[in-house]
């Protein structure tokens, strides 16, 4: 597969050969995410297929994305390969 970095206000979030595409979003495997740099939000939120949604804030290069990220920690039966994989807001730009 191809590799994939996903960056923010200068700064590498994830990188990873093993992303998956899903809705026009690239959803990263968990072990490539810098996940100090994201902070659970409390922002709710489930979708019709996928299930309920964590929102997590992006901190990074002094500055924060609100919501700027998400995570289905336990979703549908459908959605079972993204399970734990993180994707990213618009704003994050994925290449």
């Amino acid at each position: 597969m191809e590799e994939k970095k996903a960056m923010w206000n200068e700064v590498l979030l994830a990188q990873s050969n093993e992303s998956i595409p899903l809705e026009g979003n690239w959803y990263f495997p968990p072990q490539s995410v810098k996940q100090e740099l994201l902070n659970k939000s409390d922002t709710p939120y489930t979708c019709p297929w996928k299930g309920e949604c964590t929102y997590y804030n992006i901190s990074a290069g002094g500055k924060e994305l609100p919501d700027g990220a998400w995570s289905y920690q336990e979703p549908s039966e459908a959605a079972q390969n993204i399970k734990g994989y993180i994707a990213f807001a618009p704003q994050v730009s994925v290449t």
